[in-house]
């Protein structure tokens, strides 16, 4: 998985065009949905710190990927990334990873305290699927993509990895375990991701299971990575604290595999992602080049 001599110029692209998208429309719709003052700062704080958007970006890609409009989608990736943000936020706390640290900055509930933190988690999560009712998209579209987030921020999807991730902590697992757990912690989102954009377009089946696919795998290389950097990243780069799987006492995917194995299974997964995009044209170029800026990603 060394990529130092890689470039990726048509997702890195990608990515910083549906960013300059995406954040103001982040907070057009969080001021939408009516914020109260008590928690107003600590939603605000949140959403706007930053970082990659890769789950929006992915649901946007996909949208025009199968010939729909983006930008009617934009709503759809708002909303995933709101949800996306509340379970940081909640990840943080004291009760679950106890991170002071996110994006390079206090985490929220050392920023605002514990309840203020708590209710600001609430608010993105109830103002996720206002945003999604607000789209411009035929009734049955918004029930289709709205059940799909609903579905993966649940506890058959993302929750119920974060139960099985704190029920993991101090215990050995296998692999299987694990797989299960990040599937659904990490992987749940960004499979919705990329079915609301195909959603979004109404995208025929055969793309929409290609779309899964690729996604799939892509989130499990992501937490792949994401282990592999939390025993050697870059704290300053990462904007987080590493080394709190060991200090959890976790089963990663390096303890398991060692680190050249996680290495060789991350860039596994980048090529079947690369092979499900097959069922596309040049239109998903960007999303090839995703799989692998994510792989050999160092922060």
């Amino acid at each position: 998985m060394d990529r130092t001599n890689k470039s990726y110029p048509l997702a890195e692209k990608m990515l910083r065009e549906y960013q300059a998208v995406i954040e103001p429309a982040l907070v057009k719709y969080l001021d939408a949905a009516g914020r109260e003052d008590a928690v107003a700062g600590a939603m605000g704080y949140s959403l706007t710190a930053g970082g990659k958007r890769i789950r929006p970006a992915l649901t946007l890609a996909f949208c025009r990927a199968c010939g729909g409009d983006w930008e009617k989608a934009l709503p759809l990736a708002c909303a995933l990334e709101m949800i996306h943000t509340y379970s940081l936020i909640h990840d943080d706390l004291p009760c679950m990873d106890n991170d002071d640290m996110r994006r390079g900055k206090p985490s929220c509930h050392k920023a605002f305290g514990e309840d203020t933190a708590l209710l600001a988690g609430d608010g993105l999560l109830t103002a996720a699927f206002q945003t999604i009712l607000s789209a411009d998209l035929p009734a049955e579209t918004i029930r289709q993509a709205g059940l799909a987030l609903a579905r993966a921020a649940g506890p058959a999807g993302m929750i119920g990895g974060q139960v099985m991730d704190l029920a993991n902590e101090g215990r050995a697992v296998d692999a299987a375990r694990l797989r299960e757990t990040d599937m659904l912690k990490t992987g749940a989102l960004i499979r919705a991701a990329a079915a609301m954009g195909c959603i979004a377009a109404g995208a025929p089946e055969e793309l929409r299971k290609a779309a899964d696919r690729y996604a799939a795998d892509i989130g499990l290389a992501f937490q792949i990575v994401d282990d592999i950097l939390d025993m050697v990243g870059d704290p300053a780069a990462l904007g987080k604290a590493v080394g709190s799987d060991a200090a959890n006492d976790k089963s990663t995917y390096v303890t398991l595999l060692g680190l050249e194995g996680a290495k060789a299974e991350a860039e596994r997964l980048r090529a079947s992602a690369v092979d499900a995009l097959s069922a596309f044209g040049s239109e998903a170029d960007a999303l090839r080049e995703l799989a692998g800026l994510l792989a050999g990603r160092t922060c």
